[in-house]
């Protein structure tokens, strides 16, 4: 059996796709946190590392255009970056011994991992409103 090799770089075509479906059954803001807010976010990072998924952000970052408009591109972003990038953090005084940190919050414990989180949360903004 001789299929051809699976190409990851090539997986923000499915995720797009699948965005669609998303906004139609959850809604705008949804589709945006998972297209914009999940997916590439990780597309990025793996570009930071990959050439092929570095060669893919420009075709990503035009789909996205058409999937949503400027402002709601430009929303999204805003109430990303007060919610997520420039909000306050609660410190949690009582931790629970076995409590783990969420994925998304495991940057926050970490100055290297928050500063190129938000590195790549200016690069996002910056690639996706030129």
């Amino acid at each position: 059996m001789n299929s051809a090799p699976i190409e990851f770089y090539k997986i923000w075509i499915d995720q797009c796709a699948a965005t669609e479906g998303i906004r139609e059954k959850f809604g705008l803001e949804d589709a945006l946190n998972y297209l914009i807010g999940e997916k590439l976010f990780s597309f990025l990072h793996a570009a930071e590392r990959d050439p092929l998924f570095a060669a893919e952000v420009p075709a990503f970052i035009g789909e996205i255009r058409r999937l949503f408009t400027a402002q709601e591109i430009r929303d999204y972003l805003d109430h990303l970056e007060r919610t997520r990038y420039l909000a306050p953090q609660e410190v949690d005084l009582d931790p629970e011994p076995d409590e783990d940190l969420e994925e998304e919050e495991v940057w926050l414990e970490n100055p290297v991992m928050g500063a190129e989180e938000l590195l790549r949360f200016a690069r996002v903004r910056q690639l996706l409103q030129s």
